[in-house]
């Protein structure tokens, strides 16, 4: 690994630093409504100031960052704990992809909007049938003169009930091989035909929908790319889920334990605070050292990616190592605390213990999205290791891997 921040990427992190200081909010309200409006006004201000999708080029309204930039401003934002973006979905995903594939038109009419969250976007890929084989979806989509009619299910779909837009991938050709008749749309969440049901998750919230599409008209202007090629252009949007910064998931871990030991020192029983206790420092201690390797792992990728390289096997790595930990933390988590870390509500005011049940809860779906860790293993077994794919009637694991 060959990487060091030059002057310039110091006074950078300085000067991001110094914004976030002055301007994060503090505290967001806990209604998710309200918390929801909340964020989306912060990320309004974000953009009006031109730090939001920095990464972006300077036409589309980014700052054409560099790709070290782009990283420090990433753990920047992580370590200030800012509000995480309203339009993530939006930002990270939808907007790389059109400025790949869609024409002048579809990109000086979403962009902007994407940046200032005036118009929220989610993602239309999963269905209930169509999970991790992607290519199995079902969603039908009929060109009727100028306009596709859309009949179908997606469901798992993260802020669909308040979404404005929706990516989605469609089918087109039901005649051609699954991985060719596939179309890439902008639906209109507020077309005629569509519903939007909320999903109550284990954790009590709602950031889930499962939506329905019955005649929905969308105009044929609304295809990105060419019909039926689809497929190749999911393939760049996964990327872009997939490349998310690990550095700043490494700062995001570490204030979870940084949290849990600020906690467990509150916490009292048979004499001692539950971080004097000899095993809690021990696991402590082991998480903030492999937060520490896999921060170095992130590091090492980066450092392939500045001097010319291109993304290895450290993807699939690091996202089994960060959901993996992260479920196992918050298990430990529990224990360290006790019954309060158990309960909902905490008479002395001094824990919130409401976080830690639904972080611990919510921590089984970071092992699951943005590719399960079984998936991750079969492409670092097949791809990195050289071992021989699974047997060929297990198509839908094979499908996924290949993704």
């Amino acid at each position: 690994m060959d990487l060091s921040w030059t002057e310039e990427d110091k006074a950078f992190r300085a000067e991001v630093r110094k914004y976030l200081e002055a301007n994060a909010p503090k505290d967001l309200p806990e209604d998710e409504t309200a918390n929801f409006e909340a964020r989306r006004q912060w990320q309004k201000k974000l953009a009006e100031d031109g730090w939001v999708a920095i990464h972006w080029p300077e036409e589309f309204g980014g700052r054409g960052a560099s790709l070290l930039q782009t990283v420090i401003y990433n753990e920047e934002y992580t370590r200030a704990r800012a509000p995480l973006l309203v339009n993530s979905l939006g930002v990270g995903l939808l907007g790389p992809t059109l400025m790949a594939h869609g024409n002048d038109e579809q990109k000086q009419r979403y962009l902007k909007k994407v940046l200032s969250a005036e118009e929220i976007w989610c993602q239309g890929f999963s269905e209930p049938n169509a999970g991790s084989d992607l290519a199995a979806i079902q969603t039908r989509a009929e060109l009727d003169g100028d306009e596709y009619v859309l009949n179908g299910q997606k469901i798992w779909t993260s802020y669909g009930k308040y979404a404005d837009w929706m990516f989605a991938l469609v089918r087109t050709d039901p005649s051609a091989p699954k991985h060719q008749g596939i179309s890439y749309l902008l639906v209109d969440m507020h077309s005629p035909g569509v519903e939007a049901r909320p999903l109550k998750e284990i954790t009590g919230d709602s950031l889930f929908a499962e939506v329905f599409f019955s005649d929905v008209r969308v105009p044929k202007a609304n295809l990105v790319g060419e019909q039926n090629d689809g497929w190749r252009i999911a393939m760049t949007t996964l990327g872009f889920e997939r490349g998310a910064g690990g550095l700043a998931q490494s700062v995001r871990l570490r204030n979870s334990v940084l949290d849990l030991i600020g906690d467990a020192q509150q916490v009292r029983r048979n004499g001692w605070t539950a971080f004097d206790d000899p095993l809690s420092r021990n696991k402590i201690g082991k998480w903030l050292v492999e937060i520490e390797v896999y921060r170095y792992t992130t590091l090492r990728a980066i450092s392939a990616l500045v001097h010319g390289g291109s993304p290895g096997p450290e993807a699939s790595i690091n996202k089994i190592f960060w959901s993996e930990w992260h479920k196992s933390f918050t298990e430990d988590a529990m224990d360290i605390l006790g019954p309060l870390g158990r309960v909902t509500t905490d008479e002395s005011g001094n824990i919130d213990s409401q976080r830690w049940v639904r972080e611990y809860l919510f921590a089984r779906a970071g092992t699951i999205y943005a590719g399960t860790s079984e998936i991750q293993r079969n492409i670092i077994a097949e791809r990195v290791l050289g071992l021989p794919k699974e047997p060929r009637g297990d198509t839908k694991t094979e499908k996924a891997g290949e993704r």
